[in-house]
């Protein structure tokens, strides 16, 4: 997963603003109590921290990891 896909997945699941929001505040435990932002900064992998955002945010396993080709960013 790349950093581009995971922006492109955060904003189709959560909405453009909101997740921004998360990713810069919300803390995670599951990566060292960091913000997802911080997370990958510092190197987390970026599977990791995007299924650690799900988590935290009790996002479906169906609705993580697919966004229908119509919606897709160019």
């Amino acid at each position: 997963m790349r950093r581009s896909e995971f922006s492109e997945l955060a904003d189709h699941v959560f909405g453009p603003t909101l997740a921004r929001t998360y990713t810069r505040d919300l803390v995670l435990e599951e990566v060292g109590g960091l913000s997802a932002d911080a997370a990958l900064e510092a190197g987390y992998p970026v599977r990791r921290v995007w299924t650690a955002l799900c988590d935290a945010m009790e996002v479906p396993e169906g609705d993580r990891w697919e966004i229908p080709p119509a919606l897709r960013r160019r």
